[in-house]
């Protein structure tokens, strides 16, 4: 693709990032194939190569206009192009850059901003989401249908293990994590425990960034992000060997830590070793394989005949790009899963998209649910705490993180 991008931004490092990232696209269209909103609407500008034509445009000097907003707001972010496409497009990080472009030139309404706004300053604050989500699920018996569904009843909080290792790793709480399933993280240190490896939580270690930056608020984004590495810092100084991820999006907003503060000279090489030891929770447990299948727990408990269906987050196969790699690590420990047409889809979470896109999410989620559910399974088991939300305000099965199936089966 022949670029010619507009004074305004050309010689700065996100133009000098877009015109790299615009001149792979060879417009081939396969991108649309995997496309979850394109398929929906069948609309070209609701596609990645039509959004990469908007991107483009304004680029290169076009005024940005509410529908081009409109088209950009539509999409996911779920990244399922990327995976698809032959040339490498680096999708993700171009929409980033339009979508900050756009929002500058077109503006947002006063309802519009008063949403985002708020979903930035309560998801990200823990202090803030836990007691409005008390107070949703005390409320929760005098409510009705869609929102009652939405207000995921109290989750048991498990115990940690006791002592410690000479190995230890990171783990990321997260923002909304610990208050809408405080087992997963306690699932994930109790089974590492067993391994030889002690989880340790950073203070003031809390939102990956991922909320604020995709809300296009980037700065506060960047913000977090840098507390984050403070937080981290003196444990990575000690010898920690990893950042372990039990949310996948968190893993991918961390993983690109050290390209988006490359430019921050106080932060730019911490942020890349930051995001070198980033690791998703699958990756550690499946280097550690031989050791967790020779546990006496883990042979005197043989895996349940129940089958589960596994939803393999955006985040997970196409941010970290990691498909079929979870799937693998279960069906090698043991649990059977069943077939789950279309698993490259999104389930419709997407960050804050389900609250903004309510329509598009719930069509999503439809679809989702019956592909889950195809299979007859006892239980569907994700990598993701949006995911495993949004799912279970789908079905009456259990969600869970898979993390914990794993934990119940060591016992």
């Amino acid at each position: 693709m022949q670029t010619s991008l507009a004074e305004f931004i050309k010689d700065t490092p996100q133009g000098r990032e877009a015109d790299s990232i615009l001149r792979k696209c060879v417009h081939c269209g396969f991108c649309s194939a995997t496309c979850p909103t394109y398929q929906l609407l069948g609309d070209e500008l609701d596609g990645p190569r039509g959004r990469i034509y908007l991107i483009k445009q304004v680029l290169e000097g076009a005024q940005a206009t509410a529908k081009t907003q409109l088209h950009l707001d539509r999409c996911l972010t779920c990244r399922a192009c990327e995976t698809t496409c032959p040339s490498g497009v680096q999708y993700g990080r171009l929409l980033d850059i339009g979508r900050a472009v756009v929002d500058e030139q077109v503006g947002r309404g006063p309802g519009d901003s008063v949403v985002r706004k708020t979903l930035r300053n309560v998801i990200p604050q823990a202090s803030r989401f836990t007691p409005l989500l008390k107070l949703g699920q005390l409320m929760r018996p005098l409510l009705f249908g869609a929102l009652k569904r939405k207000v995921p009843p109290p989750a048991p909080t498990t115990a940690w293990p006791v002592g410690a290792h000479m190995r230890k790793m990171l783990v990321l709480d997260g923002c909304v994590q610990p208050s809408l399933s405080p087992n997963t993280n306690a699932a994930a240190a109790r089974v590492l425990d067993k391994l030889g490896i002690t989880l340790v939580r950073a203070a003031q270690a809390g939102c990956c960034g991922a909320v604020s930056f995709h809300l296009n608020a980037q700065d506060e984004g960047l913000a977090y992000m840098r507390r984050n590495i403070d937080a981290w810092w003196p444990h990575v100084e000690r010898g920690a060997e990893a950042i372990v991820m039990t949310a996948s999006g968190c893993g991918a907003m961390v993983a690109e830590y050290g390209h988006l503060l490359s430019n921050d000279p106080a932060y730019a090489e911490k942020a890349a070793r930051v995001s070198a030891l980033m690791k998703d929770v699958s990756e550690v447990i499946a280097a550690e394989i031989a050791k967790l299948t020779a546990l006496p727990s883990f042979v005197s408990r043989p895996a349940s005949l129940a089958k589960m269906a596994f939803h393999p987050p955006c985040s997970l196969q196409h941010g970290l790009k990691m498909k079929g790699k979870v799937e693998t690590l279960l069906t090698d420990l043991g649990f059977q899963l069943t077939a789950v047409p279309d698993s490259h889809l999104c389930c419709g979470s997407a960050g804050t998209y389900s609250i903004l896109q309510p329509e598009l999410s719930q069509q999503l989620l439809k679809n989702k649910i019956n592909a889950l559910t195809s299979g007859a399974p006892a239980a569907i088991i994700t990598a993701n705490i949006g995911c495993q939300a949004h799912l279970q305000s789908a079905t009456g099965l259990p969600v869970m993180h898979w993390i914990e199936a794993l934990d119940a089966r060591l016992g």
